[in-house]
């Protein structure tokens, strides 16, 4: 027990380190926890054989975040992806298990061995990807979107892969791995151990049938029956049990667990009780992960790494190389341009966690000689120590290309108008729908071109191109126009277009959409004249609608929305002349001290304004 208390307070302590400092460096938290990792195990020695079983207990970290991936999916938008998943997912992994395995025969391995390291290698990580693309709120980019299909494909691949390995086996191998296998101490338990054929898929079947009609059924049911006991740590003991029993019955029938919660997560998509089971398992999800990276990182061998350190980052980089050049083609095959194009290939270019499990089993299945699994284990461990850096250099590439990239052809502007509405997403189509709709004509611009041409079939005029060059405004028409909207969801492009627009034309009037109070302040020391926070009408409407349900009158209730929206308003416009650019506000005192009092005065005057009007109530 003591010694379990001192393992489980290393490893927090080295999460609560080594995390915020790699945070705060913008390496991001995954690169953190592996570096910590590699820190309490080859740097200090601080692990031991324990690792091993605590990075399988860690690896539910994994089924728990697909199973939350899934609670995001309603199977319709899951039906929507199959051409990504047959066909960018399907292409991927056998292109890189080709194009490794034909690598591996030229270095002089047997087509046997060539063949399952081309399949081991041809995964990617699931736990880093997902989780750092959260981070950087990628995943509903074009790019991130592709990557999760590949991901998800790849899991689904993991089960054909564990059928067809114990082919590649030498009858007589086959033959002793089975035996060992049978006559082992700790011989896994399984619900097709000894089944024909046919029997093993009809219980794979049923297994997953099993999962959906259990969603549908008595999941819901059993949610509203705990929900009956008002206790929320039975609420949470019920969502871990549906996620670690599900896991239980995949692994019991051969699948991967992580791929029975994503399908059980589907199933719960469209539940009263999904938003409850996102908050009972986000946190064991979080800290199962990053517990997950550690054991990652601590677990590298420094041995074999120094015995051939040049050797085997060759490997890697080789690896990497190789799948990015896979990666890379499929993306411009498919049509994923720019930006998203490098997040798909960078993103993806590593080994994953399902390759320590099908190294394992192929070794167990005395397919891998043990030198060779030793080495796919530390280049699997290396490339996915790799990724973070790779993500910081797409983040590098995707600055690059948003200065100076050449971008497709730009549609040619013949008839420019007075108003010119840069960026149509959802903030600028009702921008320009309401502008257009009240006689006004206005000049659309976007450099999304699938947004563009969606735009045409609604009977909307818009023009392809990237708003913030300097050639595509002079050709709508920047010199002539009366109004420039900023509706673009960049924050950096929004500041540049603003800071262009107002130095080529002083007399312009500029209204900008805003993220959030910082990028308010940026955006006014930029030039803009008008400044919208994309989500603060709409907040206040919310407001508005609780004081209504409150106890409030109608005009009440209309009346603490304007006397809000006016004096936060003057406070934002105070509060700029004490922001610094470069500097949190958080670490500003000057800037919080007036917040502080902002907020105290804004308060002040709304309980004078119901004071007053009560006092002018007429009395019963």
């Amino acid at each position: 027990m003591d010694a379990f208390l001192f393992q489980a307070t290393l490893y927090l302590i080295a999460m609560v380190i080594a995390v915020p400092i790699a945070s705060r460096l913008g390496l991001g938290s995954v690169l953190g926890y592996l570096l910590a990792g590699v820190v309490i195990g080859p740097v200090l020695g601080l692990v031991g054989s324990e690792m091993a079983d605590l990075q399988h207990f860690a690896e539910f970290g994994v089924v728990m975040m697909l199973f939350l991936i899934g609670l995001e999916l309603e199977p319709r938008a899951l039906w929507a992806m199959r051409d990504k998943l047959i066909g960018l997912g399907g292409l991927q992994v056998v292109g890189t298990m080709l194009l490794v395995g034909a690598l591996c025969l030229a270095f002089g391995q047997e087509w046997r061995v060539a063949l399952a390291v081309g399949a081991i290698l041809a995964l990617s990580s699931t736990a880093i990807v997902l989780q750092t693309l959260d981070e950087k709120r990628l995943m509903q980019t074009a790019g991130g979107r592709s990557t999760f299909a590949v991901l998800l494909t790849q899991d689904i691949a993991v089960i054909p892969m564990l059928a067809l390995l114990p082919l590649l086996a030498l009858p007589g191998a086959r033959a002793l791995a089975q035996a060992d296998a049978s006559h082992g101490e700790h011989a896994a338990v399984s619900m097709i151990q000894g089944l024909p054929g046919w029997g093993v898929t009809l219980v794979t079947l049923g297994a997953v049938a099993a999962v959906v009609l259990a969603g549908h059924y008595l999941i819901r049911p059993a949610f509203h029956w705990v929900h009956a006991a008002r206790l929320r740590e039975i609420n949470t003991a019920l969502a871990l049990a549906i996620v670690v029993g599900i896991a239980s019955l995949m692994t019991l029938v051969g699948l991967s667990p992580a791929l029975g919660t994503f399908l059980a997560g589907v199933v719960l998509a469209n539940s009263e009780f999904r938003h409850e089971l996102e908050s009972d398992i986000a946190p064991f999800k979080g800290l199962l992960l990053g517990l997950f990276f550690i054991t990652v990182g601590a677990g590298i061998d420094t041995g074999l790494l120094f015995s051939a350190p040049a050797q085997l980052i060759g490997l890697t980089l080789a690896l990497m190389g190789a799948k990015g050049a896979v990666l890379y083609v499929l993306a411009r095959i498919f049509g994923i341009h720019g930006r998203d194009r490098w997040l798909f290939t960078l993103g993806l270019a590593q080994a994953g966690e399902f390759g320590f499990v099908l190294v394992s089993f192929a070794l167990g299945q005395r397919i891998l000689p043990a030198g060779t699994a030793q080495v796919l284990m530390m280049v699997v461990a290396l490339s996915m120590l790799l990724t973070p850096l790779f993500f910081i250099l797409h983040d590098y590439l995707a600055r690059r290309l948003t200065d100076s990239a050449e971008p497709a052809k730009a549609d040619d502007i013949d008839a420019p108008e007075p108003i010119i509405i840069a960026g149509i997403g959802r903030f600028g189509q009702v921008v320009n729908r309401m502008v257009t709709m009240s006689g006004f004509r206005t000049t659309v611009l976007d450099h999304d071109l699938a947004t563009i041409r969606l735009m045409r079939k609604f009977g909307f005029k818009g023009y392809f191109g990237d708003p913030t060059r300097p050639e595509l405004l002079k050709a709508a028409g920047l010199d002539k126009a009366k109004i420039l909207v900023v509706c673009l969801d960049n924050k950096e492009a929004a500041i540049r277009l603003v800071s262009y627009a107002r130095r080529m034309r002083p007399d312009l009037h500029i209204i900008a959409r805003a993220r959030d109070r910082v990028h308010v302040f940026e955006l006014y020391k930029a030039g803009a004249n008008d400044i919208v926070r994309e989500l603060f009408d709409s907040s206040l409407r919310a407001a508005r609608y609780v004081l209504e349900n409150s106890g409030l009158s109608d005009f009440e209730a209309a009346e603490a929305e304007r006397i809000f929206f006016k004096l936060d308003r003057a406070a934002v416009r105070d509060l700029a002349q004490v922001w610094k650019p470069g500097i949190p506000v958080e670490e500003n005192a000057e800037y919080l001290a007036r917040s502080q009092e902002l907020s105290r005065e804004l308060e002040a005057a709304l309980t004078e304004h119901f004071a007053a009007q009560e006092g002018q109530k007429p009395a019963a």
